[in-house]
């Protein structure tokens, strides 16, 4: 084991879980256990460094490609290639920030992580609500808006 190597707690989390899996569904002997552990442990750093081997490295998006990317219903991810209207949530969930997002693929920091067409929706539903106006404009807002009590009647008396 290589306690430099940037992923060995995570192997050795990884090699506990499997070894707890295999031995509690295997009998083996309790000194075979550290020549278990060692196997998968192995088997795990091999996987990794095959990974990491066949690897390419990552092409950058051509301007023409991240032309194409933008639509205004939906942004096109170049992780996989699928349409999402926001790529926050996407990118989370591959464990990527909007910043790292736009470096690995060298886009533009100005590059957007919302579709044009969601933003709007968005804005148009917070001025709606009026979000963003102080508390005195925004309560005479929906005052304005709102009819008199007691309909017409109580505005003729």
């Amino acid at each position: 084991m290589n306690p430099k190597h940037p992923n060995a707690g995570r192997l050795v989390e990884l090699t506990a879980d499997i070894a707890t899996a295999y031995l509690s569904h295997n009998h083996v002997q309790s000194g075979d256990i550290p020549k278990v552990l060692v196997e998968i442990h192995g088997a795990l750093q091999g996987a990794l460094q095959l990974r990491t081997a066949s690897q390419p490295t990552q092409v950058k998006a051509s301007p023409a490609e991240i032309r194409r990317s933008i639509t205004h219903e939906v942004l096109i991810s170049f992780e996989d290639g699928k349409p999402y209207k926001t790529l926050r949530r996407h990118l989370a969930r591959l464990g990527l920030t909007p910043e790292t997002y736009r470096q690995k693929w060298g886009l533009p920091h100005d590059y957007p992580m919302t579709s044009a067409d969601y933003s709007k929706r968005r804005s148009d539903l917070a001025r709606a609500l009026t979000l963003g106006l102080p508390l005195g404009e925004a309560g005479a807002a929906k005052l304005e808006r709102r009819p008199a009590p007691g309909g017409e009647a109580a505005a003729g008396e």
